[in-house]
């Protein structure tokens, strides 16, 4: 399923974390709420908890998106079942939970058309989440939808070697241990994504001679939808999907 993007002209909307312009990132509200919207993809980061279990979180300490404290790797996962990880965003969502990757699969299985980007976060644990993942994926039936993320090469190589799957990695400059040589990194990515401050026609199509898909991260209003596909960029992980939504529908019904 997810190797249709490769000979993709049209705009693909992925939902970074979830819809998490409206609601709190990473949260199954935030997915649950993509999914409605019809994004085209999901993209959602991965940690393991204390007791080796699978959380849908980015940040490698709870501060930031819970009532926790401490590093996510530090607690079991009752005791991150106690943390709220809504209340953050905005009283009205108190309550809401850090969810397992277990429990997303499960939400996403009304969905059978929606692509995952799945980022597997730097940490000494990420090849043990990386088997943990592709076993869980695997048992759902999910793997031809998945394209595999992480800003840590080792992990984009792991991943490719191991097992053949599709790899999103970044470019050089924003990655770590990076293998320049012929059979490096760029060797075992199948797409890249570009951040807005990076993004050019240039390096698009630097990665285009490279065989490599250049999307691009977070494009978030009109002018940036409208630079991106100027750019020649046409999969766009957004913290509000509707703009690039928006858009693609003027293209299609206009046809311009």
């Amino acid at each position: 399923m997810i190797g249709r993007l490769e000979n993709n002209n049209s705009i693909v909307v992925a939902a970074h974390r979830g819809l998490k312009c409206d609601y709190p990132e990473n949260t199954l509200l935030a997915f649950q709420k993509a999914m409605e919207s019809k994004v085209d993809m999901l993209e959602l980061d991965l940690r393991l908890s204390k007791d080796g279990v699978v959380m849908v979180i980015h940040d490698e300490t709870l501060e930031r998106t819970t009532n926790g404290s401490g590093k996510v790797m530090d607690h079991t996962l009752a005791e991150l079942k106690q943390l709220d990880a809504g209340g953050w965003f905005d009283p009205v969502f108190e309550g809401l939970k850090i969810p397992t990757f277990e429990e997303l699969c499960s939400l996403i299985a009304s969905y059978p058309e929606m692509l995952l980007n799945v980022e597997i976060k730097p940490s000494p644990h990420a090849k043990w989440v990386v088997d943990k993942a592709v076993a869980m994926l695997d048992e759902f039936g999910y793997l031809p939808r998945c394209v595999f993320t992480s800003f840590d090469a080792v992990i984009i190589a792991y991943i490719h070697d191991t097992y053949q799957l599709k790899t999103q990695g970044f470019p050089a400059e924003l990655m770590h241990n990076f293998d320049s040589g012929p059979e490096g990194t760029y060797s075992k990515m199948w797409a890249v994504g570009i951040s807005m401050k990076l993004l050019t026609p240039k390096l698009v199509q630097e990665f285009q001679d490279k065989d490599i898909l250049p999307w691009c991260y977070c494009p978030d209003v009109d002018q940036q939808v409208y630079y991106a596909l100027g750019c020649g960029s046409t999969l766009m992980t957004c913290n509000n999907p509707r703009p690039a939504q928006e858009i693609r529908y003027v293209i299609e019904h206009n046809g311009r």
